[in-house]
Protein backbone atom coordinates (compact mmCIF):
# COMPACT_ATOMS: atom_id res chain seq x y z
CA UNK A 1 0.00 0.00 0.00
CA UNK A 2 1.53 3.31 -0.90
CA UNK A 3 1.74 6.05 1.63
CA UNK A 4 1.46 9.52 0.09
CA UNK A 5 1.77 12.77 2.08
CA UNK A 6 0.61 16.05 0.15
CA UNK A 7 2.29 19.41 1.85
CA UNK A 8 3.56 22.15 1.06
CA UNK A 9 7.47 22.24 -0.81
CA UNK A 10 9.24 24.99 1.51
CA UNK A 11 12.79 26.53 0.64
CA UNK A 12 14.22 23.48 1.99
CA UNK A 13 12.94 21.33 -0.69
CA UNK A 14 13.59 23.52 -3.80
CA UNK A 15 16.22 21.85 -5.10
CA UNK A 16 14.30 18.49 -5.07
CA UNK A 17 11.40 20.62 -6.86
CA UNK A 18 13.94 21.55 -10.03
CA UNK A 19 15.76 18.23 -10.13
CA UNK A 20 11.97 16.81 -11.04
CA UNK A 21 10.81 19.79 -13.05
CA UNK A 22 14.49 19.39 -14.96
CA UNK A 23 13.88 15.50 -15.89
CA UNK A 24 9.87 15.72 -16.01
CA UNK A 25 10.61 19.00 -18.83
CA UNK A 26 13.70 17.48 -20.53
CA UNK A 27 15.70 20.95 -19.36
CA UNK A 28 18.83 22.17 -17.27
CA UNK A 29 19.03 24.95 -15.25
CA UNK A 30 22.21 26.69 -15.14
CA UNK A 31 24.13 26.99 -12.32
CA UNK A 32 24.45 30.61 -12.36
CA UNK A 33 20.83 30.76 -12.63
CA UNK A 34 19.56 28.66 -9.62
CA UNK A 35 19.75 31.51 -7.07
CA UNK A 36 17.31 33.24 -9.54
CA UNK A 37 15.07 30.07 -10.01
CA UNK A 38 14.72 30.20 -6.53
CA UNK A 39 13.51 33.59 -5.98
CA UNK A 40 10.42 33.11 -8.47
CA UNK A 41 9.51 29.99 -6.45
CA UNK A 42 9.82 31.94 -3.64
CA UNK A 43 6.50 34.19 -5.37
CA UNK A 44 4.68 30.70 -6.26
CA UNK A 45 2.98 28.45 -3.76
CA UNK A 46 4.44 25.10 -4.11
CA UNK A 47 2.34 21.40 -3.31
CA UNK A 48 3.99 18.06 -3.36
CA UNK A 49 3.22 14.92 -3.63
CA UNK A 50 5.64 12.67 -1.26
CA UNK A 51 6.33 9.24 -0.94
CA UNK A 52 8.41 7.68 2.10
CA UNK A 53 10.00 11.53 2.51
CA UNK A 54 10.73 11.58 -1.45
CA UNK A 55 9.66 13.96 -3.44
CA UNK A 56 7.40 12.31 -6.11
CA UNK A 57 5.16 14.33 -7.80
CA UNK A 58 4.19 18.63 -7.49
CA UNK A 59 2.62 21.40 -9.19
CA UNK A 60 2.64 25.31 -8.66
CA UNK A 61 0.07 27.63 -8.30
CA UNK A 62 1.45 31.59 -9.32
CA UNK A 63 -0.82 34.03 -8.11
CA UNK A 64 -1.95 36.53 -10.89
CA UNK A 65 -4.99 38.63 -11.63
CA UNK A 66 -7.21 38.95 -14.65
CA UNK A 67 -9.81 41.12 -16.67
CA UNK A 68 -12.95 39.79 -16.34
CA UNK A 69 -15.83 42.25 -17.63
CA UNK A 70 -13.57 45.11 -16.97
CA UNK A 71 -12.70 43.70 -13.31
CA UNK A 72 -9.68 42.60 -12.05
CA UNK A 73 -10.32 39.21 -10.33
CA UNK A 74 -8.10 36.64 -8.77
CA UNK A 75 -6.38 33.98 -10.49
CA UNK A 76 -4.24 30.90 -9.90
CA UNK A 77 -2.03 29.68 -12.30
CA UNK A 78 -1.09 26.35 -12.47
CA UNK A 79 1.87 25.28 -13.60
CA UNK A 80 4.89 22.88 -13.11
CA UNK A 81 2.40 19.71 -12.62
CA UNK A 82 5.26 16.99 -12.53
CA UNK A 83 5.65 13.40 -11.30
CA UNK A 84 8.37 10.93 -11.87
CA UNK A 85 7.90 8.40 -14.45
CA UNK A 86 7.48 5.57 -11.70
CA UNK A 87 5.17 7.59 -9.88
CA UNK A 88 2.29 8.57 -12.79
CA UNK A 89 -1.06 7.22 -12.92
CA UNK A 90 -0.92 6.38 -9.35
CA UNK A 91 -3.32 9.07 -8.48
CA UNK A 92 -0.28 11.38 -7.12
CA UNK A 93 -1.30 14.48 -9.99
CA UNK A 94 -5.24 13.96 -9.02
CA UNK A 95 -5.13 14.31 -5.50
CA UNK A 96 -2.36 17.17 -6.25
CA UNK A 97 -4.99 19.01 -8.06
CA UNK A 98 -7.91 18.49 -5.54
CA UNK A 99 -5.71 19.47 -3.33
CA UNK A 100 -4.43 22.74 -5.17
CA UNK A 101 -8.48 23.60 -5.92
CA UNK A 102 -9.14 24.06 -1.98
CA UNK A 103 -5.91 25.94 -1.51
CA UNK A 104 -7.01 28.42 -4.35
CA UNK A 105 -10.81 28.45 -3.16
CA UNK A 106 -8.96 29.59 0.73
CA UNK A 107 -6.89 32.42 -1.37
CA UNK A 108 -10.32 33.59 -2.92
CA UNK A 109 -8.71 32.73 -6.48
CA UNK A 110 -11.95 32.55 -7.96
CA UNK A 111 -10.28 31.33 -11.14
CA UNK A 112 -7.66 29.62 -12.27
CA UNK A 113 -5.59 29.76 -15.66
CA UNK A 114 -3.05 26.83 -17.42
CA UNK A 115 -1.75 25.94 -20.57
CA UNK A 116 -2.03 22.55 -21.05
CA UNK A 117 0.36 19.81 -22.59
CA UNK A 118 -2.92 18.03 -23.24
CA UNK A 119 -6.17 19.75 -23.04
CA UNK A 120 -8.50 16.19 -22.61
CA UNK A 121 -6.02 15.56 -19.68
CA UNK A 122 -7.22 19.08 -17.83
CA UNK A 123 -11.00 18.92 -18.69
CA UNK A 124 -11.51 15.77 -16.99
CA UNK A 125 -10.61 17.93 -13.75
CA UNK A 126 -12.74 20.92 -14.84
CA UNK A 127 -10.65 23.13 -17.53
CA UNK A 128 -11.82 24.17 -19.94
CA UNK A 129 -10.33 26.12 -23.45
CA UNK A 130 -11.14 29.64 -23.33
CA UNK A 131 -8.96 31.26 -25.57
CA UNK A 132 -7.75 31.46 -29.41
CA UNK A 133 -4.54 32.53 -30.74
CA UNK A 134 -4.53 33.37 -34.37
CA UNK A 135 -1.18 33.55 -36.52
CA UNK A 136 -0.64 35.17 -39.80
CA UNK A 137 2.10 33.30 -41.85
CA UNK A 138 3.10 36.82 -44.59
CA UNK A 139 5.69 36.54 -47.16
CA UNK A 140 7.26 39.23 -48.13
CA UNK A 141 5.67 39.96 -51.62
CA UNK A 142 2.88 40.64 -49.36
CA UNK A 143 3.92 43.22 -47.60
CA UNK A 144 1.78 46.28 -49.39
CA UNK A 145 1.68 49.67 -47.30
CA UNK A 146 -1.12 51.10 -46.30
CA UNK A 147 -2.78 54.21 -45.89
CA UNK A 148 0.20 56.83 -44.09
CA UNK A 149 -1.11 57.29 -40.98
CA UNK A 150 0.31 61.44 -39.54
CA UNK A 151 1.52 59.89 -35.99
CA UNK A 152 4.87 58.34 -35.52
CA UNK A 153 6.67 55.10 -34.22
CA UNK A 154 8.85 55.17 -31.35
CA UNK A 155 11.40 51.78 -30.54
CA UNK A 156 11.41 50.41 -26.64
CA UNK A 157 13.67 47.49 -24.82
CA UNK A 158 13.95 46.42 -21.60
CA UNK A 159 16.26 48.90 -20.50
CA UNK A 160 14.34 51.93 -20.92
CA UNK A 161 10.45 50.44 -21.13
CA UNK A 162 7.97 52.84 -20.56
CA UNK A 163 5.20 53.53 -19.33
CA UNK A 164 2.87 54.32 -21.90
CA UNK A 165 2.90 50.75 -23.25
CA UNK A 166 1.26 49.56 -20.36
CA UNK A 167 -1.13 52.62 -20.22
CA UNK A 168 -1.88 50.76 -24.07
CA UNK A 169 -2.12 47.43 -22.96
CA UNK A 170 -4.18 48.16 -20.14
CA UNK A 171 -6.41 49.77 -21.95
CA UNK A 172 -6.70 46.90 -24.56
CA UNK A 173 -6.96 44.22 -22.08
CA UNK A 174 -10.52 45.86 -21.07
CA UNK A 175 -11.74 44.93 -24.31
CA UNK A 176 -11.15 41.10 -23.52
CA UNK A 177 -11.96 38.42 -21.45
CA UNK A 178 -9.15 36.86 -19.37
CA UNK A 179 -6.32 38.98 -20.24
CA UNK A 180 -3.72 39.31 -17.34
CA UNK A 181 -3.20 42.10 -14.89
CA UNK A 182 1.09 43.27 -15.53
CA UNK A 183 2.82 43.92 -12.59
CA UNK A 184 5.86 46.19 -14.29
CA UNK A 185 8.40 43.16 -13.07
CA UNK A 186 6.48 41.19 -15.61
CA UNK A 187 6.99 42.86 -18.26
CA UNK A 188 10.72 43.22 -17.50
CA UNK A 189 11.19 39.41 -16.64
CA UNK A 190 8.31 37.73 -18.43
CA UNK A 191 7.19 39.76 -21.59
CA UNK A 192 10.44 41.20 -23.46
CA UNK A 193 12.95 38.15 -23.62
CA UNK A 194 15.01 39.11 -26.60
CA UNK A 195 12.67 41.49 -27.98
CA UNK A 196 11.64 45.23 -28.45
CA UNK A 197 8.15 47.13 -28.52
CA UNK A 198 7.56 49.91 -31.40
CA UNK A 199 4.63 51.74 -29.63
CA UNK A 200 2.51 54.35 -32.09
CA UNK A 201 1.80 57.55 -31.12
CA UNK A 202 -0.59 59.79 -32.57
CA UNK A 203 0.28 63.62 -33.54
CA UNK A 204 -0.65 64.67 -30.25
CA UNK A 205 1.76 61.95 -28.93
CA UNK A 206 -0.69 59.74 -27.04
CA UNK A 207 0.15 55.93 -27.35
CA UNK A 208 -2.77 54.30 -29.05
CA UNK A 209 -1.00 50.95 -29.74
CA UNK A 210 2.20 48.42 -29.72
CA UNK A 211 4.53 45.33 -31.11
CA UNK A 212 6.45 43.01 -29.74
CA UNK A 213 8.78 41.96 -32.14
CA UNK A 214 12.16 40.13 -32.66
CA UNK A 215 14.01 40.14 -35.93
CA UNK A 216 16.58 37.55 -36.42
CA UNK A 217 17.05 35.21 -39.74
CA UNK A 218 15.47 37.41 -41.90
CA UNK A 219 12.18 36.54 -40.22
CA UNK A 220 10.01 39.38 -38.42
CA UNK A 221 8.46 37.05 -35.29
CA UNK A 222 5.78 40.11 -33.92
CA UNK A 223 4.56 38.67 -30.44
CA UNK A 224 1.54 41.00 -29.73
CA UNK A 225 -0.12 43.26 -31.97
CA UNK A 226 -1.76 45.46 -29.85
CA UNK A 227 -4.03 47.96 -30.99
CA UNK A 228 -6.83 50.61 -29.69
CA UNK A 229 -7.65 52.42 -33.02
CA UNK A 230 -7.85 51.87 -36.83
CA UNK A 231 -4.77 54.92 -37.05
CA UNK A 232 -2.56 52.42 -34.67
CA UNK A 233 -2.84 49.48 -36.88
CA UNK A 234 -2.52 50.81 -40.10
CA UNK A 235 0.38 52.81 -38.33
CA UNK A 236 2.40 49.12 -36.76
CA UNK A 237 1.36 47.68 -39.91
CA UNK A 238 3.17 50.28 -42.31
CA UNK A 239 6.16 49.95 -39.44
CA UNK A 240 6.58 46.08 -40.51
CA UNK A 241 6.23 46.50 -44.08
CA UNK A 242 9.39 49.19 -43.66
CA UNK A 243 11.24 46.02 -43.04
CA UNK A 244 11.04 44.19 -46.59
CA UNK A 245 14.24 44.66 -47.28
CA UNK A 246 15.22 42.77 -44.15
CA UNK A 247 12.54 39.93 -44.16
CA UNK A 248 11.88 37.28 -46.34
CA UNK A 249 8.33 36.74 -44.27
CA UNK A 250 6.63 38.02 -41.40
CA UNK A 251 4.65 36.30 -38.29
CA UNK A 252 2.22 38.15 -36.51
CA UNK A 253 0.59 36.29 -33.42
CA UNK A 254 -3.05 37.98 -32.75
CA UNK A 255 -6.31 37.44 -31.03
CA UNK A 256 -8.50 35.63 -33.23
CA UNK A 257 -10.97 38.67 -32.80
CA UNK A 258 -8.19 41.17 -34.52
CA UNK A 259 -9.19 42.55 -37.94
CA UNK A 260 -6.05 43.52 -39.34
CA UNK A 261 -6.20 40.57 -41.99
CA UNK A 262 -9.51 42.22 -43.08
CA UNK A 263 -7.44 45.27 -43.96
CA UNK A 264 -4.99 43.93 -45.93
CA UNK A 265 -3.97 44.96 -49.67
CA UNK A 266 -4.00 41.25 -49.70
CA UNK A 267 -5.82 39.28 -46.88
CA UNK A 268 -5.37 35.92 -48.64
CA UNK A 269 -2.27 35.00 -46.11
CA UNK A 270 -2.33 31.80 -44.31
CA UNK A 271 -3.43 31.42 -40.91
CA UNK A 272 -3.48 29.27 -37.99
CA UNK A 273 -5.74 29.57 -35.45
CA UNK A 274 -5.19 27.44 -32.40
CA UNK A 275 -6.49 26.20 -28.72
CA UNK A 276 -4.34 28.22 -26.23
CA UNK A 277 -4.75 28.33 -22.23
CA UNK A 278 -7.44 26.75 -20.29
CA UNK A 279 -9.32 28.53 -17.65
CA UNK A 280 -11.99 26.83 -14.55
CA UNK A 281 -13.65 28.00 -12.25
CA UNK A 282 -12.81 27.91 -8.73
CA UNK A 283 -15.56 29.01 -6.70
CA UNK A 284 -18.96 28.60 -8.91
CA UNK A 285 -20.85 31.39 -6.10
CA UNK A 286 -18.41 33.78 -5.59
CA UNK A 287 -18.17 33.63 -9.53
CA UNK A 288 -21.57 34.10 -10.00
CA UNK A 289 -22.13 36.92 -7.63
CA UNK A 290 -19.46 39.05 -9.50
CA UNK A 291 -19.82 38.61 -12.56
CA UNK A 292 -22.01 41.14 -14.37
CA UNK A 293 -25.09 39.51 -16.24
CA UNK A 294 -27.16 41.79 -18.77
CA UNK A 295 -29.48 43.78 -16.52
CA UNK A 296 -32.69 42.27 -17.42
CA UNK A 297 -35.94 41.31 -15.48
CA UNK A 298 -35.87 37.30 -16.03
CA UNK A 299 -34.01 34.83 -13.89
CA UNK A 300 -32.90 30.91 -14.57
CA UNK A 301 -31.91 28.24 -12.30
CA UNK A 302 -28.52 26.72 -13.49
CA UNK A 303 -27.49 23.33 -11.72
CA UNK A 304 -23.69 22.56 -11.64
CA UNK A 305 -22.40 19.61 -11.23
CA UNK A 306 -18.35 19.61 -10.57
CA UNK A 307 -16.47 16.39 -9.80
CA UNK A 308 -13.23 17.70 -8.10
CA UNK A 309 -14.57 20.96 -6.40
CA UNK A 310 -17.55 19.14 -4.52
CA UNK A 311 -18.04 23.14 -3.25
CA UNK A 312 -19.42 24.35 -6.14
CA UNK A 313 -22.06 21.48 -7.01
CA UNK A 314 -25.57 22.85 -6.50
CA UNK A 315 -28.30 25.35 -7.87
CA UNK A 316 -27.77 29.02 -8.67
CA UNK A 317 -30.63 31.30 -9.52
CA UNK A 318 -29.18 34.25 -11.62
CA UNK A 319 -30.73 37.21 -12.99
CA UNK A 320 -32.55 40.53 -12.31
CA UNK A 321 -29.84 41.64 -10.36
CA UNK A 322 -29.12 39.29 -7.83
CA UNK A 323 -27.64 35.38 -7.73
CA UNK A 324 -29.35 33.01 -4.77
CA UNK A 325 -27.97 29.34 -3.60
CA UNK A 326 -29.21 26.52 -3.21
CA UNK A 327 -27.02 23.59 -1.97
CA UNK A 328 -27.45 20.55 0.81
CA UNK A 329 -25.53 21.10 3.66
CA UNK A 330 -25.16 18.07 6.13
CA UNK A 331 -27.83 18.44 9.27
CA UNK A 332 -29.75 21.29 7.73
CA UNK A 333 -32.44 21.60 5.76
CA UNK A 334 -31.83 22.93 2.51
CA UNK A 335 -35.04 24.57 0.59
CA UNK A 336 -34.68 22.66 -2.68
CA UNK A 337 -35.30 24.37 -5.61
CA UNK A 338 -37.84 24.10 -8.47
CA UNK A 339 -36.56 20.99 -11.01
CA UNK A 340 -36.76 23.55 -13.94
CA UNK A 341 -33.33 24.85 -15.03
CA UNK A 342 -30.33 24.27 -17.00
CA UNK A 343 -28.06 21.33 -15.64
CA UNK A 344 -24.43 22.00 -16.34
CA UNK A 345 -20.92 21.15 -15.38
CA UNK A 346 -18.32 23.60 -13.94
CA UNK A 347 -16.43 23.49 -18.10
CA UNK A 348 -19.49 24.53 -20.08
CA UNK A 349 -20.06 27.31 -17.02
CA UNK A 350 -16.64 28.34 -17.68
CA UNK A 351 -16.60 28.45 -21.70
CA UNK A 352 -19.96 30.72 -21.48
CA UNK A 353 -19.18 33.04 -18.60
CA UNK A 354 -15.54 33.59 -20.26
CA UNK A 355 -17.64 34.26 -23.43
CA UNK A 356 -15.57 30.86 -25.55
CA UNK A 357 -18.89 29.45 -26.36
CA UNK A 358 -22.51 30.85 -26.22
CA UNK A 359 -25.26 28.85 -24.59
CA UNK A 360 -27.10 27.73 -27.38
CA UNK A 361 -24.05 26.51 -29.33
CA UNK A 362 -23.84 24.23 -25.78
CA UNK A 363 -27.02 23.61 -26.03
CA UNK A 364 -26.58 22.14 -29.96
CA UNK A 365 -23.78 19.93 -28.70
CA UNK A 366 -25.80 18.44 -25.72
CA UNK A 367 -23.24 19.75 -22.97
CA UNK A 368 -26.10 21.71 -21.83
CA UNK A 369 -29.21 20.46 -20.67
CA UNK A 370 -33.25 22.36 -20.25
CA UNK A 371 -35.55 23.30 -22.45
CA UNK A 372 -35.30 25.44 -25.38
CA UNK A 373 -36.98 28.75 -23.47
CA UNK A 374 -34.53 28.15 -20.59
CA UNK A 375 -31.61 28.27 -23.38
CA UNK A 376 -33.08 31.37 -24.58
CA UNK A 377 -32.95 33.51 -21.32
CA UNK A 378 -29.34 32.62 -20.27
CA UNK A 379 -28.97 33.30 -23.51
CA UNK A 380 -29.87 36.45 -23.55
CA UNK A 381 -28.32 37.05 -19.58
CA UNK A 382 -24.64 36.31 -20.93
CA UNK A 383 -23.24 39.03 -22.87
CA UNK A 384 -21.40 38.84 -25.56
CA UNK A 385 -17.73 39.14 -24.67
CA UNK A 386 -14.10 37.94 -26.68
CA UNK A 387 -12.15 36.50 -24.55
CA UNK A 388 -8.20 36.06 -25.20
CA UNK A 389 -4.98 35.77 -23.32
CA UNK A 390 -1.15 36.61 -24.71
CA UNK A 391 0.94 35.54 -21.84
CA UNK A 392 2.52 32.36 -20.58
CA UNK A 393 3.36 30.21 -17.38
Amino acid sequence: MIILEIRDVTEKDYVESMKLSMYAFQYEIPEESKAARVELLKSQRLIGAWKDNNLAAKLHIIPHQVYVNGQEWKMGGLAGVAAYPEYRRTGFVKKLIFHGLEIMRSEEQIVSFLHPFDIGFYRKFGWEVFTENKKLLIEKKDLKFLETQPGTVKRFAKENHHPDIEKVYSRFSHKYTGMLVRELNWWKNSIYGDGQIAVYYSETNEALGYLLYEVKDRKMDVQEFVTLTQEARFGLWNFICQHDSMVENVTILTSNHELLQYTLQQPKVKMEVTPYFMARIVDAEKCLKKFQLNNLPTKIFLHIEDEFAPWNIGSYLIGNGETKVYKDKPGSTCIQPPLRGIRLDINSLTAILFGYKRPVELYELGYIKGHESEIAVLEKLIPHSKPFFYDFF
